[in-house]
């Protein structure tokens, strides 16, 4: 390159984790942020990373050590500077199903919940005899005893449903607010860790393979 085409600078952040559709190579716009020339821009999101095979399985892991060279088949004196996490996790979808969610399924799945749910309220509440206690606050509230102080359990189930919505911020589709719940901060942190898992098992793949062909080299 010579002096009147200066060597262009290229910064490159890669993204987490990207959905690749099956048979589809892998190219630099699916798992990479790119700042650069405008001229070089399109050239560079068209790059080939890698084509999946069925071997590869359904995760591919793709960090710098395999973008950088790629960059440089097409500008050989490109400076390039990363940005963020080196690596990114690619997982291969297979063509989306066109059947419908099954009905009875939802409906057996909601009825394991709710009444695995309510044998668990059931059972804590024996455990600490809640309905003795309730009966005792109905007493001390209206000065005489009550054996099925019906209104105010009522009331009591109904406070347990409005707490549960609260806490976990949500209704349906509806959040009252912007703030994580925390059945979402737990999928987050479990999605964390796999792609943890992931990338240190690839890792692994990776020296296995290179390890195999020194030693076929060396043979």
């Amino acid at each position: 390159m010579d002096n009147n085409h200066p060597a262009p600078a290229i910064y490159i952040q890669l993204k987490n984790r990207v959905t690749v559709p099956k048979g589809k190579g892998v190219l630099l716009r699916d798992v990479a942020f790119l700042i650069t020339e405008p001229e070089w821009r399109e050239p560079l999101y068209s790059l080939l990373l890698v084509q999946p095979k069925q071997s590869d399985g359904n995760l591919i892991l793709i960090d710098l050590l395999t973008v950088i060279p790629r960059i440089h088949t097409l500008l050989p004196h490109a400076d390039i500077q990363p940005i963020g996490e080196g690596r990114t996790i690619v997982q291969i979808e297979g063509p989306a199903t066109a059947n419908k969610p099954s009905i009875a399924l939802f409906v057996l799945v909601w009825l394991l919940l709710f009444f695995g749910s309510a044998l668990t309220i059931m059972n804590f509440h024996a455990d600490v005899s809640m309905q003795e206690v309730q009966i005792r606050i109905v007493e001390m509230l209206t000065g005489h005893r009550d054996e099925h102080p019906y209104v105010f359990q009522i009331a009591y189930s109904l406070g347990i449903g409005l707490g549960m919505v609260i806490f976990f911020n949500h209704l349906f589709k509806k959040k009252w607010n912007e703030e994580p719940t925390p059945l979402e901060v737990e999928m987050f942190l479990y999605q964390k860790n796999i792609d943890h898992y992931v990338v240190n098992e690839e890792y692994s793949k990776m020296k296995r393979r290179g390890d195999d062909v020194s030693r076929r080299g060396e043979e």
